[in-house]
């Protein structure tokens, strides 16, 4: 039966508790993690967001009553304990901040019951994710994920206080604005109010901070909640958070020294790791180069080696089809592995597949010095030495070459030196390798759409110096965009933004868009550029991606409160869900079924 906690207030959480607090009478409350029953004597552990704490019920030291009452505690029951704290009467549990001391209960109050919980809870969980997120409340009740979302909370507060500290104002911007067809694909809301009209829910708040700026809000900031209705994966979710912000009067280094210190702060505070600044930088291109990526992982080498000079000659159709085609070799050494067994080498082959290539090839250098290899029948001794050399080989290593135009050569490349690094485990939690990534292209072609787009957002400055190539080579416009990445994850990325209406025109007409395209969908934007905008360029971080990696995670969902799953559902509280025929017909709307075909 339950009972009212009337009267009784509570002084400490659990772990807040320590040898410096024996002899005091204190109140605790929390869930019942584990009891104990001896006969006689019960062994609790009292449980809340701070830690355990444990509470003896001993003949003796307390009434008979209350011992037998506690016999009757079952997992996750709340409860009240007002109890004196002692040093513990047996040895101490090094494993529990509170393992010194143990608290002798006085009085004790049910204040809610609990039915067996349909998993443990416990750290380092083993039920099935989809389990636990049907059941997200009492998940979320495990100390692994409570510590997970305490660092969120104080990643937050960290960031607000700097950046609160550095001038900046922080301004919410709206959640229901227009669809802009650029970039990913927008969530909708239709309107009941203008019917057959939608609202778009923001990707980011991107236009909106800009107008900030022309404002003469100087320095804006927001942990913004953003929306995207794409594919997911581990590290993405349909709704996620974003630091936001954006500078007025600046230039690339402005916001990149403000950030690193940003970042300098949240890992010492939240973390106690030392940041090296300046973080190193890396333009686009020499991180395509030597990575296959544009966040490359740099906790490790395993770098990417451009062979087509070395094999330009040779009579390998591979390779030869791929540099007469305008593409490249480009090969990884993986020091050490020359011994991988067949079975192994045709998984990765397999692998690489899965990232567009037509094939891999090897060469296995043998402890002996001899080199197994799937092309060397097509090679001259002296075009195998060459390469092999090209390549850093020494005996016992595994060399792996891919031949096709250079985006698919980086992809698989940079796909399989990752994949390695994990078979090999190279890949160390522990270890934070910062990396700026900076000059990205301006644009990219897109085959399907048979134009040009923008890398990152049509407002993205272009490097001044290669304004020239704009209408003659477009793809070879840098911008003056800047990522952050950190262990081979992209955490923020920005840009200097174009200010000059002039730019911004010949911008929308390198992507496709007419004059009146442009104003349609931006008008309110290009108008506001009219009465004096002042240079302004900005950054935004993943929070969740952030924090995943702060507390070694794998997945942004556990350290999200209540996510979804890869098909943006949520098994907790179901939604997506049907809504009522009423309510389709005060928007104006009528589902339409689609026919399924028969066979």
């Amino acid at each position: 039966m339950a009972e009212s906690m009337q009267g009784l207030k509570r002084t400490h959480r659990c772990a807040e508790l320590s040898a410096a607090n024996v002899g005091e009478t204190v109140t605790i409350m929390g869930w019942v993690q584990k009891n104990r029953n001896k006969g006689g004597l019960v062994f609790v552990d009292v449980r809340d967001r701070s830690g355990i704490i444990q509470v003896v019920f001993e003949e003796g030291k307390s009434d008979a009553e209350l011992i037998e009452k506690a016999a009757k505690l079952r997992a996750e029951f709340v409860v009240a304990i007002v109890g004196r704290v002692e040093k513990r009467s047996g040895a101490g549990n090094e494993k529990l901040a509170t393992g010194e001391i143990e608290v002798i209960p006085e009085q004790m109050r049910i204040l809610s019951e609990s039915e067996t919980p349909p998993f443990p809870i416990e750290e380092n969980s083993k039920t099935k994710e989809e389990v636990r997120l049907k059941y997200r409340y009492l998940d979320l009740r495990r100390p692994d994920l409570q510590r997970n979302l305490m660092m969120r909370s104080r990643v937050a507060t960290l960031t607000r206080q700097f950046l609160s500290e550095e001038g900046f104002c922080e301004i919410e911007t709206p959640v229901l604005i227009g669809s802009t067809p650029e970039g990913a694909r927008d969530y909708l809301v239709p309107s009941r109010i203008h019917q057959g009209n939608f609202y778009a829910l923001p990707q980011s708040p991107q236009l909106f901070k800009q107008l900030l700026m022309c404002a003469g809000y100087d320095r804006y900031f927001q942990i913004a909640k953003c929306f995207r209705d794409e594919d997911l994966r581990a590290d993405r979710q349909p709704e996620f958070t974003q630091i936001d912000m954006e500078l007025s009067f600046v230039d690339v280094d402005d916001v990149i020294e403000i950030n690193e210190r940003l970042l300098a702060k949240l890992f010492k505070e939240v973390l106690d790791i030392e940041v090296t600044l300046p973080i190193p930088r890396m333009t686009w291109q020499e991180a395509m180069d030597r990575f296959g990526s544009d966040k490359p992982d740099i906790r490790f080498g395993m770098e990417l080696h451009d062979v087509t000079e070395v094999v330009k000659d040779c009579e390998f159709a591979v390779f030869k089809g791929a540099i007469e085609n305008g593409g490249s070799v480009r090969g990884i050494n993986a020091k050490g592995q020359g011994g991988m067994p067949r079975k192994k080498i045709d998984k990765l082959v397999s692998f690489a597949k899965d990232y567009g290539a037509k094939g891999l090839a090897y060469i296995a250098v043998q402890e002996d010095g001899t080199a197994k290899s799937s092309f060397s029948k097509f090679m001259k001794d002296e075009e195998m030495s060459a390469l092999m050399t090209a390549m850093g080989a020494d005996k016992g290593d595994l060399l792996l070459f891919a031949a096709d135009k250079n985006t698919v050569v980086w992809d698989v490349l940079g796909a399989l030196r990752l994949e390695l690094a994990r078979q090999m485990e190279l890949l160390d939690k522990s270890e934070y390798k910062f990396l700026w990534v900076t000059e990205f292209p301006l644009l990219e072609w897109n085959e399907e759409q048979n134009r040009y787009t923008a890398k990152h957002h049509p407002f993205t400055m272009p490097m001044e110096e290669d304004l020239v190539y704009i209408d003659s080579e477009p793809g070879r416009v840098r911008a003056k965009a800047y990522d952050i990445v950190l262990n081979g994850n992209e955490i923020g990325g920005g840009s200097v933004r174009i200010f000059n209406p002039e730019i911004q025109s010949k911008m929308f007409e390198v992507l496709g868009f007419t004059p009146e395209q442009a104003n349609e969908q931006f008008g309110f934007l290009l108008t506001a550029f009219k009465y004096g905008v002042p240079p302004h360029a900005g950054l935004a971080y993943g929070l969740d991606r952030l924090v995943m990696l702060m507390a070694k995670e794998d997945s942004i969902r556990d350290v999200i409160a209540f996510p979804k799953v890869k098909d943006a559902s949520d098994l907790m509280t179901e939604a997506p869900t049907a809504v009522d025929k009423k309510q389709l017909e005060e928007l104006g709307l009528s589902i339409v079924r689609e026919k399924v075909k028969q066979e």
